[in-house]
């Protein structure tokens, strides 16, 4: 394996300067097409950062055709070039960052839930029912839909009766819609086998906590399960 010597990066979207330093690498010569790079234990002692933005770095490498990964063995240099310019614009310029996701996940929606426990209708009620029951036979069909999840999460927002929470709601749909590295590692991770049934499970506990105007409880397994959430993309 080769070595070579990264330097610290500041706080400013992380991930594009990791990304942009290893690629320069790739594309100098200092990694060839076959070599392996540094693990990602490696790769954060390096950068001074979290797996987080190592890992969106790669993911975004791996999308444009820089890296390819083996399951257990590591990441391996493919191409010097990109597979398309404009996808590459798009990934590290234009989209927002999964990390910056997960992150206003994590902050909005606990209290987004409280507020949907306090003020829910039986109609509110019966549509969060209704998607969890979907939820329920896709999960023992052995698949996940990422439509059903963030209909159930959407459906959450509006039993709020808070336009501007449902309103952040549709701008993170959006956001997570137009992030290709959000659904590369997405489908890499949250939707794994071993993670369908315990997604599942997690979000009938919000819905029993919802129909019950249970918002202490409610507010627990929301943050319970977006910090799960963050576990399933930076820490497997």
């Amino acid at each position: 394996m080769v070595y070579i010597k990264f330097n610290p990066v500041s706080s400013n979207k992380l991930y594009v300067q990791i990304y942009n330093q290893i690629l320069s690498e790739i594309q100098s010569g200092s990694f060839e097409i076959g070599d392996k790079l540094p693990a990602e234990r490696e790769l954060c002692e390096q950068f001074g950062v979290s797996r987080a933005p190592i890992r969106q770095a790669l993911s975004a490498l791996e999308l444009n055709g820089y890296i390819y990964s083996r399951q257990g063995e590591g990441v391996y240099v493919k191409s010097k070039q990109s597979a398309s310019e404009s996808q590459n614009l798009a990934i590290i310029v234009e989209a927002v960052s999964p990390e910056d996701i997960v992150e206003a996940r994590m902050n909005i929606e606990p209290l987004i839930v409280k507020y949907a426990a306090l003020r829910a209708t039986e109609e509110d009620i019966e549509e969060l029912r209704s998607t969890i029951k979907k939820m329920e036979e896709e999960t023992e069909a052995g698949i996940y839909v990422p439509e059903t999840d963030e209909k159930l999460h959407k459906g959450i927002a509006k039993a709020s009766h808070n336009d501007l929470f449902i309103n952040f709601m549709v701008a993170i749909s959006n956001a997570m819609e137009q992030q290709k590295m959000w659904k590369f590692i997405r489908d890499r991770t949250v939707t794994r086998p071993d993670y369908r049934e315990v997604n599942f499970h997690e979000h009938k506990l919000l819905i029993k906590a919802i129909e019950e105007h249970n918002e202490k409880e409610a507010v627990k397994l929301m943050t319970d399960h977006m910090q799960n959430l963050y576990n399933r993309y930076w820490k497997v």
